[in-house]
């Protein structure tokens, strides 16, 4: 276990931002910090607004930019076993593990993450779509900058299908349904805001299928036509059905009661195991494929 690198913060002050001071900006904005630790920054020349030192009650402008370094520090264990499961000169197709996170985020992950991981073989890779911490399975990078552009096109436009699989509590009574309900922002004390099923969010589509029932569970594959964040435990529990071991979407497909864990908490099984899709150089229809943990196979 050691330090990574540490890392330079900046951000752009937008309109949230204008007007505010300083300080109140960046408690508001990065509340894992306290505000009294932000001040402390701030008073120390941590934090430096163009590129210069400013007192903690100066007041923003749209476009200025706020800058901060952070010391390096050691990253919480992950798992660090990836395996490529495809690759031409445009794509990279790789297996994230359960508990690895596709990108830095959290205060927490920069290194330990599947997108340090693959930059080491293809430097200038970008994923295509991110998986939950949670989630094993299959990730698609653009492999060179100059990939990006016409795939991330074949997504926009959604000539792609993706196939997960996962484990829910209880026995849907169908073996094949569709769940529609739309997926948006609720408040959440812990968070101050995460996406759940609510009546305003935005329109949202899972297809299930059941592959196998089990006792007081049921093994399912989903494909999913929208990409909200967390698409498949909301839906799943929305339907009365939550994902075994999820400490986060209860039924209803909210938060549950009394619950104060985050999205990025493990121990629900979701797996993606099949991204098909238009190769954007040669126009050929693509099948990826990542084989699922035993406990998402079929007994």
């Amino acid at each position: 276990m050691g330090f990574n690198q540490g890392y330079v913060h900046r951000e752009q002050v937008g309109v949230e931002g204008f007007g505010c001071t300083l300080l109140a900006h960046l408690a508001a904005r990065h509340p894992l910090a306290s505000r009294d630790l932000w001040r402390a920054r701030i008073l120390e020349g941590q934090v430096r607004l163009d590129e210069a030192s400013a007192a903690p009650e100066a007041p923003l402008r749209l476009g200025q930019w706020i800058t901060w370094a952070r010391p390096p520090w050691i990253e919480p264990e992950v798992p660090l076993a990836t395996a490529v499961l495809y690759e031409d000169e445009d794509l990279l197709a790789v297996a994230k593990p359960s508990g690895l996170p596709t990108l830095p985020g959290g205060g927490e992950f920069l290194e330990h993450t599947l997108l340090a991981l693959v930059r080491h073989r293809a430097p200038e890779a970008s994923p295509m779509h991110r998986l939950g911490r949670g989630t094993s399975g299959l990730v698609l990078f653009a492999r060179t900058a100059a990939a990006r552009k016409p795939l991330q096109a074949v997504f926009q436009e959604r000539q792609t299908r993706k196939v997960y699989r996962t484990l829910c509590q209880g026995c849907p009574a169908l073996d094949a349904f569709e769940v529609t309900a739309p997926i948006g922002e609720v408040p959440y004390g812990p968070l101050g805001s995460l996406h759940a099923a609510t009546p305003g969010g935005r329109p949202s589509l899972s297809r299930v299928s059941v592959l196998e029932r089990r006792e007081d569970a049921a093994l399912l594959e989903v494909e999913i036509f929208t990409g909200r964040p967390h698409q498949i435990r909301i839906h799943l529990a929305y339907t009365g059905h939550p994902l075994v071991g999820d400490p986060l979407y209860g039924p209803g497909g909210i938060p549950m009661p009394g619950t104060c864990a985050v999205p990025g908490d493990l121990g629900y099984l979701l797996h993606a195991q099949r991204l098909e899709l238009r190769h954007p150089r040669s126009g050929a229809w693509l099948i990826l494929e990542c084989q699922p943990p035993p406990a998402l196979r079929p007994t």
